[in-house]
């Protein structure tokens, strides 16, 4: 029964995704990469949710509350100050320019080298540690909750193949053969199961803990655990609280105002206005990520103590609490979820694959139609090779998810640097952007990968999102020294390409207000 339903939810949502994108024109790049310029604000914010929910984000960031509490939440709350940001300040010059890719904008501000340098940036950050890292997490999650091991009769590391690939093949009709709009309309479907579903999960486990009563729950948890429920994290924690003032920020701008597996969503809105109000809704809906993603973590140190590996909590929990007749939908939202996070990048690569490297550097010439062809090519390509990788994460060393977030600030803190100077200024030059990342990519590397280990020691070195910072601060300066001593002959004047309509949505200020002001109180809260 639990089977049929998994099946049942996972084929309606590939049915109404079909429905939904037999008008769309796959030929074009706007239909194929951008879903034809037609995302409204509800799908833009359903899409933008489910792409950044996966496996790893719940179940890892509740085994981070399992042992520290609800200081995690910031990875969550501080996402919604990001999305205000990125409403206001970059969508608007995003869609003013007509973009279809992020390094697109920096080929008009600098130059094709530096468009094709941040294109490789991003696209080796997908396939190196991307997608192999969401394949196998979801395949284990899936192996676990329906033991695929002995339902099949195979071997762990049999059915770990078979599913990684059955998870591979799936994401990648969604995102190959169906463009963005396939991928959004099959994200909003799943979203809107993986809050129901996620929810599911704290509430039953708090019934447990009240013996029937999910008010006597809340209570006894915030009475027993008071030490989990401080919002302000102290040096030796993953998050301490200077942290969010430097590094964390900009991570998160980064990643809901730059990253194009993200930001793609928004620019495939139909106008300014749908996507200002589908990044405020997803906004104001990650206010309220932590009740899936944190309090479950501590509903399971109330309830089991202690666990040898803390990354056991929520499938743990899970198991206990969660009604049978539950299962196999839950199952299929957490599939979902997976095939999210996965073809989302993978739509992404194909994206930046076909606009910025092979039309700008193997066929000038292209047609759209050609374009797009040679982007699902190489999007095949990268889908096996994610699939052929993915398996043998299963022996990599313990901590490597949390190892792969520090590797992340390799690209993320360059890339954002040389965007925001890009916005900012009007007379800084390519050489100044080229500069900048390179030096951002090698300062970062040298920081974290000999310094912190070789030379001054992990326990004594600055936390790495207080390196991001820095190297954020003196990449911003080297650029700007560059700009006054050598800077463009003429002004960079962005142009508007008509190509959406920019009037910005009405509520904007009062909601983005309203938004920043809501997350502050929670800190305030929780002090």
């Amino acid at each position: 029964m639990q089977f049929l339903t998994f099946l049942g939810f996972t084929a309606l949502v590939a049915v109404i995704s079909y429905l939904k994108t037999r008008g769309t024109d796959e030929d074009s790049s706007d239909g194929y990469f951008l879903g034809g310029r037609s995302l409204t604000g509800v799908v833009i914010a359903g899409s933008l949710l489910l792409t950044n929910l996966s496996t790893e984000q719940i179940v890892g960031l509740n085994g981070q509350a399992f042992k520290e509490g609800i200081l995690v939440m910031a990875w969550e709350t501080l996402a919604a100050i990001a999305m205000v940001v990125t409403a206001v300040f970059l969508l608007p010059r995003y869609l003013k320019g007509g973009l279809t890719t992020v390094p697109q904008f920096l080929e008009r501000r600098y130059d094709k080298i530096t468009k094709t340098i941040t294109s490789a940036l991003f696209l080796s950050g997908y396939v190196v540690v991307f997608l192999p890292i969401v394949l196998y997490s979801g395949a284990l999650a899936i192996n676990t909750m329906f033991d695929v091991p002995e339902l099949l009769g195979v071997s762990d590391t049999t059915a770990l193949w078979i599913t990684v690939w059955g998870i591979g093949v799936i994401g990648s009709i969604y995102a190959i053969f169906g463009g963005l709009k396939a991928v959004a309309v099959s994200d909003t479907i799943n979203a809107v199961g993986l809050l129901v579903g996620g929810m599911l999960i704290p509430i039953f486990g708090l019934i447990a803990i009240g013996d029937g009563n999910l008010f006597s729950g809340i209570s006894t948890l915030v009475t027993s655990n008071p030490e989990k429920f401080k919002s302000i994290g102290g040096p030796d924690s993953s998050i301490p609280f200077g942290t969010i003032f430097t590094g964390m920020m900009l991570v998160q701008l980064f990643y809901w105002g730059t990253n194009q597996a993200i930001i793609q969503r928004a620019l495939g809105a139909k106008n300014l206005r749908e996507g200002q109000k589908g990044l405020l809704l997803a906004a104001f809906i990650k206010i309220l990520g932590p009740l899936i993603v944190v309090l479950p973590g501590i509903i399971a140190f109330h309830m089991f103590g202690q666990l040898e590996n803390p990354d056991e909590a929520y499938p743990t929990l899970v198991t206990r609490v969660l009604p049978a007749a539950f299962v196999g939908f839950f199952a299929a939202v957490l599939f979902g979820a997976i095939l999210s996070s996965f073809n989302s990048a993978l739509n992404s690569s194909v994206t930046l694959f076909g606009i910025d490297i092979y039309k700008s550097h193997f066929r000038h010439e292209a047609e759209e139609k050609e374009v797009v062809r040679a982007g699902k090519s190489f999007g095949v390509v990268l889908a096996i090779l994610a699939m052929c990788v993915a398996p043998f994460i299963a022996n990599a060393p313990d901590g490597l998810f949390g190892y792969l977030q520090e590797v992340n600030g390799c690209y993320s803190i360059p890339i954002l640097t040389i965007i925001v100077v890009g916005y900012l200024t009007k007379y800084i030059p390519a050489i100044a952007a080229k500069i900048a990342i390179i030096s951002g990519v090698v300062l970062y590397s040298v920081s974290q990968f000999i310094l912190k280990p070789y030379v001054v020691g992990a326990e004594n070195y600055p936390h790495f999102l207080h390196v991001m910072a820095m190297l954020f601060v003196l990449n911003v300066s080297i650029m700007l020294i560059i700009g006054k001593l050598f800077p463009r002959e003429e002004p960079y004047e962005q142009a508007y390409t008509d190509q959406v309509d920019i009037t910005p949505f009405k509520y904007l200020k009062v909601v983005g207000i309203g938004i920043v002001a809501t997350v502050i109180a929670i800190y305030i809260y929780f002090l």
